[in-house]
Parts: C-alpha cells; sequence; structure tokens
C-alpha cells in the first residue's frame, strides 16, 4: 500500500483558464510529492467582485466546474462567502497552501497571514509560485487581445 501524500491547497478566480493556470496547478500539485491531493478553492462571485471591482465572465459554479476537469486537481471547491476565510482551509486541513504570483500580499501581510493560520492551529507550509507561460498567460492579456481581435474586425467590415 502506498503512503499517502500531502494536501495541498490553492486559491484564485480561474476565470479564464488558460496555460499558466494549468502550469500552476501541476506545479502546486508537484510540492505535495508523490500521491498528494491537489484542491482548488474557487472565488466566490461576490469576493471576485469586492476584490477586482468587475464580475468575473463565467459564474462561480461554471469556473469550479472547468477547474474540477483538469487533470492536476483532485478537488475544486467553492470557496466560503463571508469574513473567515480560513475557514475552508481549516475544514480541509491541507499540508501547504499555494499563493499565486498575483494574489497581492506583501512581506508584512504575508507574516500577518502565516500568524493567522498558527493562530486558527493550522500548520500548512505557505509557499508562493511565480508566474508561468508566456505570452496569453493572464486572462486580462486574453481579454484584451479579444477585444483588439473584435475592433480590428470591425474596422475591416467583418461581423
Amino acid at each position: 500500500m502506498s503512503s499517502p501524500g500531502k494536501r495541498v491547497m490553492a486559491f484564485g478566480t480561474f476565470d479564464l483558464v488558460h496555460v499558466g493556470h494549468i502550469k500552476f496547478f501541476e506545479e502546486a500539485k508537484k510540492l505535495g510529492g508523490k500521491n498528494s491531493e491537489l484542491i482548488v478553492v474557487i472565488s466566490r462571485d461576490n469576493n471576485v467582485i469586492k476584490m477586482k471591482k468587475h464580475p468575473p465572465i463565467f459564474n462561480e459554479e461554471e469556473r469550479r466546474t472547468v477547474v474540477q476537469a483538469l487533470k492536476p486537481v483532485d478537488k475544486a471547491i467553492l470557496g466560503h462567502e463571508g469574513e473567515d476565510m480560513l475557514q475552508i482551509v481549516k475544514e480541509n486541513n491541507p499540508d501547504i497552501i499555494v499563493l499565486g504570483y498575483d494574489q497581492r500580499i506583501d512581506p508584512e501581510e504575508f507574516k500577518k497571514f502565516k500568524q493567522e493560520l498558527k493562530e486558527k492551529g493550522i500548520n500548512a507550509k505557505v509557499v508562493r509560485l511565480p508566474k508561468y507561460g508566456t505570452g496569453l498567460n493572464s486572462s486580462t492579456i486574453i481579454v484584451k487581445k479579444i477585444l483588439e481581435r473584435n475592433k480590428d474586425n470591425l474596422k475591416n467590415g467583418e461581423k
């Protein structure tokens, strides 16, 4: 019987899934070693609106379904609504929490985050991963490219 791997937890909006996200999930899962489990927490629509000041293109359940279908992801779940964002972490008890390059936590907030985990009895290692891929590795870049292409098509008389 093989030994259980570590439980890894990642968080994000994952609105327009792209190569950078796939690589992020692959690298996050690798952090847990052999037989690891990757749980991805999908931001709730209301939280996305609060953070990004606009609604996501796909609703939370659609985003969860897409992420769940990805090979490296063992489980995709919706985050909790409300103030205690760490409750979902406590419920799933990860060994490793993975933050993406764009999850803006400055060094002081990072220290505070780790202290808050400790106070709640969560002994997970926190790791920040870099940006992966080149070119279309950002939902914002993808949206801009679509808008540019549409603008060019309209200029050229296409519908």
